[in-house]
């Protein structure tokens, strides 16, 4: 193996196949559709899905069971750090004010307070859920939390 010619013949951008440009292109005359058939027509498609006659992904995988994920709560989480940084000394912090500040989606269903992040100033924090550490920094703070 010779170094210098390791990289010979790799290109980082292949450059794109120029259909139906004369036959000196190599993709003339039926521009790679071949001859005669369906799929050499115009508006010829493959299925959706299809994969050749290889059984498709679709029918592969079972169909049986349930996901909740369509049903399940969307409960955001908001760390005290951040509510440490955005708001000041004696605020009460309520899910409106978060949302109106952009730190939470408006639509959700619960938000959680986590205890991430250090609590210097005094809140009164109103949320669905507080994690222990939460709860433990606020009152550490001299503030106090409400679950509503």
């Amino acid at each position: 193996m010779i170094l210098n010619d390791v990289h010979t013949g790799i290109q980082k951008r292949k450059p794109r196949k120029r259909i139906g440009r004369g036959p000196g292109s190599g993709h003339g005359k039926t521009s790679g559709r071949g001859h005669k058939g369906y799929y050499s027509r115009s508006g010829s498609r493959r299925r959706h899905g299809f994969e050749g006659g290889q059984m498709p992904f679709f029918r592969r995988v079972a169909k049986r069971g349930f996901n909740n994920a369509a049903f399940a709560d969307r409960v955001v989480i908001v760390n005290v750090g951040q509510l440490d940084r955005a708001f000041d000394d004696g605020t009460e912090i309520t899910v409106e004010l978060l949302v109106s500040k952009g730190m939470v989606p408006s639509r959700h269903d619960a938000l959680k307070v986590l205890g991430d992040g250090e609590l210097t100033k005094k809140f009164t924090v109103k949320a669905n859920h507080f994690s222990r550490s939460a709860e433990e920094k606020i009152v550490a703070a001299g503030g106090r939390f409400d679950r509503v």
